[in-house]
């Protein structure tokens, strides 16, 4: 196993050794009962205190990792399972790995050391950016996943995103349909986040059927959104007779909703309804954003939300 120790980092050589033996042990580059250097071997290589290395394996001692054999040196303890459960630990392996791909592409560490460096000092996203040509669904994405996250989310279209200077602080998102064309319109290394459409069966799931007798109305300012729930609809088998649908940037798209025992919307008109129905009248939201993207985004937030240690 290869150790890299710098004297001009802010993080103490004993540390910096700890951190690395550790990272070979979760990688297997260090296998269970494979004898370390001692520490004098150690503090010559590196020419460094062997009061520094004695101190590191101590600490590994401590904490389980290694074993002080008396008379024989120090080795590699057996790795258990509650050891690997531990959330920092896989994070110390997901570290291990980059080293590891960094080295075989031919990365130096301070290369490695560069851009973590770059990375941690970027400013973090502090909103959402929806990029959609289309600017009624824009406009229900934002809705859902503000009202999914509680992130601030703004809007672009594919021109807009094209320009560098509407990305800063932002998480570019965008739908699974449009991928190819918003990775082409933002600028080279920019990263996205693709968002699935929410399925059929999920957004039928825990609703409660219509009466077949029953007039269902579908209100929405998305002419696409009214076509998305006319297929849900037919999956549900509702009689195409029961269904209605308006377009809600039409004059007139309340009348005739008294009959109407349900109100299927998106998120966005949803907010225009509570104004334009009869009393008594239900209204069931349809979103578009699948659940596991959303879960996604809320984690992404809770990511960004965490403290350093």
């Amino acid at each position: 196993m290869r150790i890299w120790l710098s004297k001009n980092s802010e993080v103490p050589l004993r540390e910096q050794l700890a951190t690395q033996i550790i990272l070979g042990i979760v990688s297997d580059d260090l296998k269970p009962g494979q004898k370390l250097p001692s520490t004098r071997e150690l503090a010559r290589r590196f020419d460094i205190h062997a009061n520094t290395v004695s101190a590191a394996y101590q600490d590994l001692d401590r904490r389980g990792w290694v074993e002080f054999r008396k008379g024989s040196g120090v080795y590699v303890c057996e790795l258990n399972v509650e050891a690997l459960a531990d959330p920092k630990l896989a994070l110390d392996q997901l570290i291990s790995t980059l080293f590891q791909v960094a080295r075989q592409r031919g990365h130096s560490l301070h290369d490695i050391q560069a851009r973590v460096k770059h990375w941690l000092e970027t400013q973090p996203p502090d909103h959402i950016l929806v990029i959609e040509p289309d600017e009624e669904m824009r406009s229900i994405l934002i809705a859902e996943i503000e009202s999914a996250t509680g992130f601030r989310v703004a809007g672009a279209g594919l021109e807009e995103c094209s320009r560098t200077e509407a990305l800063a602080g932002a998480a570019p998102v965008a739908m699974y349909g449009q991928a190819d064309k918003v990775r082409a319109a933002l600028p080279p290394g920019a990263s996205c986040i693709l968002l699935r459409l929410r399925s059929v069966p999920a957004s039928l799931q825990g609703q409660e059927r219509p009466s077949p007798d029953s007039l269902v109305t579908v209100v929405s300012r998305w002419p696409d959104f009214l076509r998305w729930a006319r297929t849900v609809l037919a999956a549900a088998a509702i009689d195409p007779d029961a269904m209605s649908f308006r377009d809600a940037r039409e004059r007139g798209w309340q009348k005739g909703l008294a009959s109407s025992a349900m109100v299927i919307t998106d998120a966005v008109t949803a907010a225009l309804l509570p104004t334009g129905l009869p009393a008594g009248c239900r209204t069931r939201v349809f979103r578009i954003i699948a659940d596991s993207s959303l879960d996604e985004l809320r984690r992404f937030k809770d990511f960004l939300a965490k403290p350093l240690a």
